[in-house]
């Protein structure tokens, strides 16, 4: 696709591509506290207000474990609350909410321990990373379903990704941030107050930004509010609500929920076992978000400075920097696979490379560190911070975007919202998880932390190469049919080199299950009616 269609795809779609960069503001605030927070530790002005300075080496890794994981705690329940909220008051209005629960908690760890003692101070800034935490949690469960359900799925895959796009923008930015401070502030509490300031206004923006976006259609449609789901529709396609595509996805819509309308979260996690098919699209999303986990990522954005010091590159203000050449590189990397990739190489590819690429990054940089555990700097040193970057870079082209992307897409609608909600609280229960121990590893087993996160970036890889079907290109309501017949096979035929494996052997194609499902239901459909009509006739002569 040339630059003038390009121009042109954006121009018809600038409704829905607005309607996702609003929604991924909410994503930039969850990446500036995840970015900030291992510069804002690293400060010899943080570090002394909270008597971080006279701490054991064992005991300092302790706290800033406990600092960084207790906002992942706040995430961990905070996504899971949506199941209920967002089936009941829909996605809109619980993502303003969580960006107003985010803003308050910001506004209290920026102001933490003035007029207190040291210890009332860490307290409060406990308190107040667990509150802005459970509003990120909430806004991350419920921007992937809400940009998902709202956009064309001939752009849907780019909109999802703008969601880690705007992420690592916000890991970026918070670098930088904290980088300017270290240089430009002098030492005392603003140094470090400043930096839990700033990530306000990317809150702010979000609720300003959300305020005029329509509500999720397939929301609407669950409540039966068909009118008000054709105008969202028609609103993301720049279209009128009785254009023929606005119509067909409708009745699509309506088909695929037939029976589950305003179906309570509870019911919907009972039904998540319904069936084979539902049971593994309602895993998967969770799978593949734990999986985001393990590659190791979050431990590099928040532990990075350390991890630098680890390779040679010493001193706070020469870690930040090297902090914030690894947050543009995964800006760079995340924003090309979003606009170029995602659509064109499809999610399972870009799955692949980055997978296999962060694997090898970790266990070079794993191997480096068990050869040479001084920070002295050697040749290799250079290599082995190369393979920091060039692990931005991987992680930007595969699990950085996409598990957003097939997690919401793969879960199934009309249990969509229990489906995401446990699969976000399942990414924030093991982000809690590695930032706590990833202190502990460093210290403990060393090098051995890099290799455990390749090795299991090489499990992951295995795992979409021969059972993650491709799913870009089709409808929300017709990925089921990815996993009804056939779902290893298809996963084969799209991976590379794939149909070694497989012979002869073929998937049926999606067009024909799509026919024969819709043939069934209107044989469903007629043999009630002529049911219902037999009845009625029946009840006639008995009553004559």
């Amino acid at each position: 696709m040339g630059y003038r269609a390009e121009l042109e795809n954006l121009s018809r779609n600038r409704n829905a591509y607005v309607l996702a960069l609003s929604a991924s503001m909410g994503s930039i605030f969850y990446g500036w506290d995840t970015g900030l927070i291992g510069g804002v530790l690293s400060l010899p002005s943080f570090q002394q207000y909270f008597g971080v300075d006279k701490l054991s080496a064992s005991a300092q890794a302790n706290l800033n474990g406990n600092i960084v994981s207790v906002l992942t705690a706040g995430c961990f329940f905070g996504a899971l609350s949506t199941g209920y909220i967002s089936g009941r008051f829909g996605r809109k209005k619980p993502l303003i909410a969580s960006g107003l629960i985010y803003l308050i908690g910001s506004i209290i760890q920026t102001v933490s321990g003035i007029g207190s003692s040291q210890v009332v101070a860490l307290r409060v800034l406990y308190f107040s990373r667990f509150l802005g935490g459970f509003g990120l949690g909430m806004s991350t469960a419920l921007i992937p379903s809400y940009v998902s359900e709202c956009t064309p799925k001939s752009i849907r895959g780019r909109c999802t990704g703008f969601i880690q796009a705007s992420n690592n923008l916000g890991i970026m930015l918070s670098f930088w941030v904290n980088y300017g401070s270290i240089l430009h502030v002098p030492f005392g509490q603003l140094q470090w107050r400043l930096p839990f300031a700033i990530q306000i206004i990317p809150g702010v923006l979000f609720v300003l930004l959300m305020l005029p976006q329509p509500e999720s259609p397939r929301w609407l449609a669950e409540q039966q509010r068909y009118e008000e789901a054709a105008r969202s529709l028609a609103y993301a396609a720049r279209s009128s609500v009785d254009d023929e595509a606005v119509v067909a996805i409708l009745g699509e819509i309506k088909a695929d929920l037939a029976g589950k309308e305003r179906m309570p979260i509870w019911k919907q996690f009972h039904m998540m076992g319904e069936s084979r098919v539902t049971a593994l699209r309602s895993f998967i999303p969770s799978l593949v978000m734990l999986f985001q986990q393990w590659t190791g990522t979050n431990a590099i954005n928040y532990f990075s400075p350390e991890i630098f010091a680890g390779l040679g590159i010493t001193g706070t203000s020469s870690g930040l920097f090297a902090t914030g050449i690894y947050g543009i590189a995964k800006v760079v990397a995340v924003t090309t696979a979003v606009i170029f990739a995602v659509e064109k190489l499809g999610r399972k590819m870009c799955l692949l490379i980055g997978g296999l690429g962060q694997g090898f990054m970790m266990l070079w940089i794993g191997g480096y560190s068990a050869i040479h555990p001084q920070t002295t700097v050697v040749p290799a040193s250079y290599v082995s911070i190369l393979a920091v970057y060039l692990y931005a870079i991987f992680y930007g082209i595969g699990y950085g975007p996409v598990p957003w992307i097939v997690a919401s897409e793969v879960a199934p609608n009309h249990v969509r919202t229990a489906a995401m909600s446990l699969a976000i609280g399942v990414n924030w229960l093991f982000s809690f998880t590695i930032s706590r121990v990833t202190p502990n590893l460093l210290e403990g087993i060393k090098y051995g932390t890099f290799l455990l996160f390749g090795v299991c970036c090489m499990l992951m890889s295995t795992w979409v190469y021969f059972f993650l079907p491709e799913t870009k290109g089709y409808a929300l309501e017709d990925i089921r049919f990815l996993f009804e017949k056939d779902m290893m096979v298809r996963a084969l035929e799209d991976a590379p080199g794939g149909r070694v494996f497989l012979g002869g052997r073929r998937s049926i194609p999606v067009a024909e299950l799509r026919k024969a499902a819709t043939e069934d239901s209107t044989m469903v459909a007629r043999s009630s009616d002529e049911k219902m009509s037999e009845e009625k006739v029946e009840a006639t002569t008995q009553s004559v």
